[in-house]
């Protein structure tokens, strides 16, 4: 029998420690200079004129589907990621860019009202010193704005981030930039992203179902501040391609 010689791809194991200080990704973009010792400068990027329409929602799979960049599919809102809980309540506070080299405060009123509707804007959104309890599932989760300005992954045009890419490219603004932040996001939550296919093979391997907080939460929160939520369909789309162990279904209350 002939052995095959096709080398066998080792899969990474993000610890929770690791998680929680890796909120954003690191983009090796061939567009960004080193700057400094340590320090890239992120890119420069325009904003275009046309527009496009607010997504609509899938109401089957419940993706959000974005025509002119149909490759690019998260599951929340701009809306319901700051309604469930994010960021420690830090992520529109005010802030000094050293990309912009400006400084920037109640950027979040350029957004709909509805998406702030019932928070404490000085406890939920703007507040200066993160806070844990405010998230979703009680951890942290994220690097400083520095670390993310010094690894070059912040653009000129938004300088919070790529939560703030998304709020604006949810409500229709494109830009140079969309490609390199989609690809990002992907990364991260899309069919092959790291993060959300670590929880599915987290959940498996503990034989839990897809929705069991006591799997990884570190990571849960990270896919929450990318606008994803893990669902069992997607959950058994990679199990059967991986051919793992499928998640076990809730026992149907009485």
């Amino acid at each position: 029998m002939r052995r095959s010689k096709r080398r066998k791809t080792s899969v990474k194991s993000y610890s929770e420690t690791e998680m929680a200080n890796k909120f954003d990704i690191r983009d090796d973009n061939k567009a960004s200079t080193i700057t400094k010792i340590g320090y890239k400068k992120g890119p420069t990027c325009d904003v275009y004129e046309k527009r496009e329409s607010i997504p609509l929602r899938c109401k089957k799979t419940g993706v959000l589907l974005f025509k002119d960049h149909p490759e690019f599919r998260p599951n929340l809102t701009p809306k319901e990621v700051l309604q469930a809980g994010s960021f420690g309540g830090t992520y529109f506070r005010p802030i000094y860019s050293s990309v912009t080299g400006k400084s920037y405060k109640d950027v979040h009123k350029e957004f709909p009202e509805d998406w702030f509707k019932g928070l404490n804007m000085k406890r939920q959104v703007t507040r200066s010193t993160y806070d844990k309890g405010i998230n979703k599932y009680g951890v942290k989760c994220g690097g400083d704005l520095h670390m993310w300005e010094s690894s070059g992954w912040i653009s000129d045009i938004d300088p919070y981030g790529w939560f703030q890419w998304y709020c604006r490219f949810y409500m229709g603004r494109r830009s140079s930039d969309d490609a390199r932040q989609i690809s990002r996001g992907n990364g991260v939550a899309g069919v092959k992203g790291r993060f959300r296919n670590q929880l599915i093979g987290r959940c498996s391997r503990a034989r839990k179902c897809f929705d069991d907080v006591s799997i990884s939460p570190v990571i849960r929160q990270a896919l929450l501040h990318w606008g994803y939520e893990l669902t069992e369909k997607d959950a058994d789309i990679y199990t059967s391609r991986k051919r793992i162990p499928k998640l076990p279904r809730k026992k149907k209350s009485d």
